[in-house]
């Protein structure tokens, strides 16, 4: 096995360590998927198919206990994943979360994030009412209650529709010199490529896949290496999820009915690609994309130097690896965030 492979699927034994409280909910027969993160990304995968919610408190004291909270760039499956759980089980959800809680101080935002992010028709009361056990998250919980922090339905499309950017330059504001309030919404990152698949494998519902379905125009970005990485790991990760989900397969065709002109065309090579099982073409297309944005870009983007500067444009290998050891059965995304590193680039590069 490759050194990278490795360090990236390597298995954290855990069960010995766990807390009563992060088993809580958990079978025994579970004992074994909650002792990886490997383990635990493949229950999350197949959750969709046979949801668990009384599972999920353990999965996510598994998962603190494995360190998969300490770099949030990298926890979006987590987060959206949480989410759409409170969102599936309105009723259930103050249960859920209490059996979630306490968790360590440095985790305690994944709960707080997955509540706003949730869409439960209560959520901020969810907040308010977790608050005090959550004390190390009191100044994150009051911006989402003021608004002042966006939700994941808070984001800007790539591109501005024509009247969006007629209304930008003539506002009542703008004439009498007054400076519009600044917009609250998330930036289109690999975290959030991430949230919104978790989300699905939560709900299996269509609202996340079309929002990543937005983000395929981005594929087409010769001007801004960040899009450009973007919109290729949503074409990817729809992709090779979709060649063995038949009814992600579904989503993605009905989608072509609902989606802007831009994102068709790309969507429809998404579809082909999962239909012929031809994933790998678009992972070379990809890279290709990315040499001839690098080769012919400034001269500042030129220098391999800013490949390691890239920050949110960023490329994981996560499912690369897993489907370069056999384990093709995780589907987790593509990104998990992080700064990019020309070995990681080298790596996916070399994969057949």
């Amino acid at each position: 096995m490759r050194p990278g492979v490795s360090i990236l699927i390597a298995v954290v034994s855990v069960a010995a360590s766990l807390s009563p409280g992060a088993l809580l909910g958990a079978a025994p027969s579970r004992l074994a998927e909650l002792s990886s993160t490997e383990g635990v990304l493949r229950w999350i995968n197949t959750y969709r198919g046979k949801p668990d919610p009384a599972g999920v408190p353990g999965a996510v004291g598994a998962l603190s206990r494995l360190g998969a909270f300490k770099d949030p760039e990298q926890a979006g499956p987590y987060t959206g994943f949480v989410a759409g759980v409170i969102r599936s089980n309105p009723a259930k959800a103050p249960d859920l979360i209490g059996k979630m809680l306490p968790l360590p101080p440095g985790d305690e935002w994944v709960v707080v994030r997955a509540i706003a992010y949730s869409d439960h028709s209560d959520w901020r009361n969810l907040l308010r009412r977790f608050e005090e056990r959550m004390p190390s998250r009191k100044v994150m919980i009051d911006k989402y209650l003021l608004g002042e922090l966006p939700t994941i339905w808070q984001n800007p499309p790539d591109k501005p529709s024509a009247w969006q950017t007629m209304r930008s330059y003539v506002t009542l504001d703008k004439l009498r010199g007054v400076e519009a309030p600044k917009e609250i919404a998330l930036h289109q990152s690999p975290e959030l490529l991430d949230t919104y698949w978790g989300y699905y494998f939560a709900t299996g519902t269509h609202r996340p896949i079309l929002r990543i379905v937005e983000m395929l125009p981005m594929s087409k970005n010769h001007d801004d290496i960040e899009k450009l990485t973007i919109g290729n790991m949503a074409k990817y990760s729809l992709a090779s999820n979709a060649a063995r989900d038949p009814g992600l397969l579904g989503m993605l065709k009905q989608a072509r009915e609902y989606s802007s002109s831009e994102a068709v065309p790309v969507l429809n090579e998404v579809i082909e690609a999962a239909e012929t099982v031809e994933t790998s073409r678009l992972r070379r297309e990809a890279l290709a994309a990315l040499d001839e944005l690098k080769r012919k870009g400034p001269e500042s983007r030129r220098n391999m130097s800013f490949w390691g500067q890239v920050g949110q444009g960023a490329i994981a290998v996560g499912c690369i690896a897993a489907s370069a050891t056999g384990h093709i059965e995780l589907g987790i995304p593509c990104v998990i965030g992080g700064g990019v590193s020309s070995a990681a680039l080298g790596f996916w590069d070399k994969q057949p």
